[in-house]
């Protein structure tokens, strides 16, 4: 990696996930390629996909079944042509990966083209390609093989993107030109200038208590956009994942909804199913559903958790199909093809993001983002199962290609002179417990007051404080030197002051957002996207 504080390249990726990767090799075509992540190669929410990529495979499925299912999932706020055209462009990605070497699991004693389809709540037919369980680690692991075999991309660890670098800010001629980031094993900061860059840093799960996020996910990206005056849409609407393991001595371990698709049941203490009294579709009901009728049987009954029982499908076939969920749990004591395993909800991703076009393009030139960062309107008010590394795929193809347009159209030109950081009167701050308390409060506030039920009264509070927290954190930004997690502290702030600000606004219950004060769906008045810009 060069020395140098200053990094010139022609295109800049902030995130190492599936979006981001697939955009830096297809970007390595044009010119040279700088990759940016906070963490290692494998600390992305691609590696934590379990269940796979959603795409029509079969001859059975056809895109109009998989365009209506997204639809219904999103409750009504997707964009029929963002739909249309992600899902049409799925076969293609899919194809592309398998070139790329990625091993999706075939069926058992079938031809060797023939590939095992799984199916997850709300889809109408199998259409989930999968590495047994272990399908995000799978693509990830190609992916990496391609790009260290890439002479023309450079691969920067931890390093921590901090604010976009934005000439002409505030005019018609504005242009995202990079971004500051901070190395965070030495404590530099780099200048990273680039014509082009792709915001692919994943979600922001660690806004909440409880998450099946890594410690990556802190909406870095959102926070940045937003404070470029990119708009921001549809925060209200997070999803959390019905099916967490809940165990002492387990992290953010995720029970993929692949289980449901296979015929788990889920049940309370005593035995008794209890999804038929929340949805027709039982456990193949989308993950809002789910979710809040876990999360109502808790309440109900003041459980812990609840459990969620395959066991009958066989152990052959539990640990043939969930090899990596079976042998996690063993390790925890718990056999799955002989007991039930004790869940509950987490939050898992967010709906919402960065507003793109179906370039990737925000409104800022220069600047586009793809993946769990962007919101395209694929995903309306809640995700289906498995679009979401559909979307990231299908957006840093798409990315790629409207960059290639505009190259053969125009260079873009020479970027201005950016000062190196100036940290000004900063200084090294000897109250670290400031940082780590504001950061607890806000988990803890966002879980109790803007979780999986909410109300008018809990979200005014959340507002309230919020607006205090960004104020302390503000204050205690500007004057003790910048680490990693004071920057992340700042876009936590404002990613949940985003999500609040959002849920107030939605007077209405509609997919992932539901507020016990207007339980209803409104279509009169609410049919429409959330959208905020500082």
């Amino acid at each position: 990696m060069p020395n140098s504080l200053n990094v010139t390249t022609d295109f800049l990726v902030i995130g190492g996930g599936i979006a981001g990767l697939s955009f830096a090799l297809k970007a390595a075509t044009l010119g040279r390629v700088a990759v940016l992540v906070k963490a290692g190669s494998a600390d992305a929410n691609t590696s934590y996909a379990q269940g796979g990529i959603a795409s029509v495979w079969s001859v059975d499925d056809t895109f109009e079944s998989h365009v209506e299912d997204t639809l219904k999932a999103g409750a009504g706020l997707c964009n029929r042509t963002a739909v249309e055209a992600i899902v049409r462009d799925g076969p293609q990605v899919v194809r592309e990966l398998i070139r790329l070497g990625t091993r999706f699991t075939r069926v058992p004693e079938g031809n060797e083209d023939e590939y095992d389809l799984g199916r997850e709540g709300g889809h109408s037919h199998r259409r989930v390609l999968h590495a047994q369980d272990l399908t995000g680690q799978e693509i990830m692991r190609a992916l990496w093989e391609a790009i260290r075999a890439n002479s023309n991309i450079s691969f920067y660890e931890d390093h921590l993107a901090i604010d976009l670098l934005i000439a002409n800010r505030g005019r018609a001629n504005a242009r995202c030109w990079g971004c500051y980031a901070l190395d965070r094993r030495c404590g530099v900061i780099r200048t990273f200038v680039a014509p082009f860059t792709l915001l692919a840093s994943g979600g922001a799960g660690k806004v909440y208590l409880y998450t099946t996020n890594p410690d990556v996910a802190s909406g870095d990206g959102v926070a940045m956009a937003y404070r470029a005056g990119v708009p921001i849409g549809n925060m209200e609407f997070y999803q959390f994942h019905p099916t967490c393991l809940y165990h002492p001595e387990a992290k953010s371990f995720l029970i993929s909804e692949a289980l449901r698709g296979e015929g788990a049941i889920l049940k309370l203490p005593d035995g008794e199913p209890f999804m038929k009294r929340y949805s027709p579709d039982a456990e193949l009901a989308p993950r809002d559903i789910v979710a809040r009728a876990i999360d109502a049987e808790m309440k109900r009954q003041g459980l812990d958790c609840v459990y969620l029982d395959l066991s009958h499908r066989g152990a052959q076939f539990i640990r043939r199909r969930f090899p990596n969920i079976a042998a996690r749990c063993a390790a925890l004591g718990i056999d799955i093809t002989r007991e039930p395993i004790p869940v509950v909800p987490a939050a898992h991703y967010m709906c919402g993001g960065v507003v793109t076009d179906l370039h990737a393009r925000t409104v800022l030139t220069g600047l586009y983002a793809a993946g769990e960062v962007a919101m395209t309107g694929l995903h309306g008010a809640n995700r289906l199962a498995s679009n979401s590394l559909l979307e990231a795929a299908v957006m840093a193809r798409r990315a790629f290609l409207d960059v290639s347009e505009q190259l053969a159209v125009r260079a873009p030109g020479s970027p201005p002179d950016f000062p190196a950081w100036n940290p000004g009167r900063a200084i090294r701050s000897d109250e670290h417990v400031m940082v780590t308390q504001s950061w607890d409060e806000i988990r803890r506030l966002m879980w109790n007051y803007v979780g999986i039920v909410r109300s008018d009264r809990r979200l005014e509070r959340a507002r309230r404080r919020l607006a205090l927290l960004r104020e302390e954190i503000h204050s205690y930004y500007w004057d003790y030197l910048i680490d990693s997690d004071l920057i992340e502290l700042r876009n936590l702030v404002v990613v949940a002051e985003l999500i609040v600000r959002s849920a107030i606004c939605r007077k209405e219950s509609r997919g992932l957002h539901y507020n016990t004060d207007h339980p209803q769906t409104d279509d009169q008045h609410w049919l429409h996207d959330t959208i905020i810009a500082e």
